[in-house]
């Protein structure tokens, strides 16, 4: 009887604090117990299974495909969110307000971030951040060359200066094409002093920001001339490609898929994401599963930003 005396004595202390709300301070002077006592009382309700933890996740969240996620793709963090449309506008948008807000909350000071100048969901979660007084960021770093056609040239260099006086951050642009015509273009292009001083901070980034694209570009990135002929992008296909980062591709496995296309792009190489400290992709809709599937797979990504329903198709894929 006397384990059972004890336990009933660790039950009375757990409800005194859980459910009645008292201090410690209160209980051990209350039932006569040294405060060092009661402190030891309410670990052992734990490790009795008296006292249990219960996370009750709040409707419009998804913490199982949240989880299903991490296990499948040894991903340390996902954050899915709640959709009702499996359409890419909508998808886009969501997966923007859940990231503006993440990036609000974990935005360190001095903050190097890089980010891909021609996504569409990117753009979203630029429009949804508020400007941040207390944790500013040093720089904001387009990753990829920004110049195109002008119809939708702006869209670029706005994203980036956007996000830059939102963070208090200074931009540095990246004002060449993101595809150049050859190894020889990109070469000269790269020697230009400004391009040079952007180029030169991608070492230092601390956030990445990107998006995930299929072998087949997105409307945006097609308008703006940033893009390989179709015969190129037949022939990456064939060599097995599903999607890319920043017009760098990969397959299925997450193997990189080099083809002499790489020397034409002026941005940020996959590889180079491994030293970065911290890699958010946003990315969904039903056309990119596969490409996010082995995105997932290159290993590189700390934390997926998606929908609902990509979460669902990713974790059966």
């Amino acid at each position: 009887m006397s384990r059972l005396n004890e336990l009933r004595l660790i039950s009375r202390v757990a409800q005194m604090y859980h459910i009645e709300g008292r201090r410690q301070a209160e209980i051990a002077q209350h039932l006569r117990l040294s405060q060092a006592t009661v402190s030891r009382m309410l670990k052992r309700a734990e490790a009795e299974d008296i006292v249990r933890t219960s996370v009750i996740p709040p409707v419009g969240t998804y913490s199982e495909l949240e989880g299903g996620l991490r296990d499948k793709f040894q991903l340390p963090e996902a954050i899915v969110v709640e959709c009702t449309e499996d359409r890419d506008g909508a998808i886009m948008a969501r997966i923007g307000e859940a990231a503006a807000h993440m990036l609000e909350v974990t935005l360190s000071p001095g903050e190097i971030i890089g980010v891909s100048s021609w996504s569409q969901t990117i753009f979203k979660m630029v429009e949804n951040i508020h400007p941040q007084k207390s944790a500013q960021a040093k720089y904001v770093v387009q990753t990829l060359g920004g110049m195109g056609d002008p119809s939708v040239q702006t869209h670029a260099t706005q994203l980036t200066t956007r996000l830059a006086r939102l963070t208090g951050a200074e931009p540095k642009l990246l004002p060449v094409q993101g595809v150049t015509t050859s190894r020889e273009a990109r070469l000269l292009m790269q020697s230009d002093p400004y391009v040079r001083e952007t180029m030169d901070l991608f070492g230092s980034i601390t956030l990445a920001i990107v998006g995930v694209g299929g072998v087949e570009p997105s409307e945006l990135l097609a308008r703006s001339g940033n893009i390989f002929s179709s015969r190129e992008l037949a022939d990456l296909e064939e060599a097995g490609a599903v999607g890319d980062i920043s017009l760098r591709f990969f397959d299925k496995n997450g193997r990189l898929v080099k083809t002499p296309l790489d020397d034409r792009v002026i941005g940020l190489p996959i590889e180079d994401l491994e030293r970065v400290d911290r890699v958010i992709a946003l990315a969904g809709g039903a056309k990119k599963t596969a490409a996010i599937a082995g995105a997932l797979h290159i290993g590189v990504i700390d934390m997926l930003v998606t929908d609902k329903f990509t979460a669902e198709r990713l974790i059966s894929y």
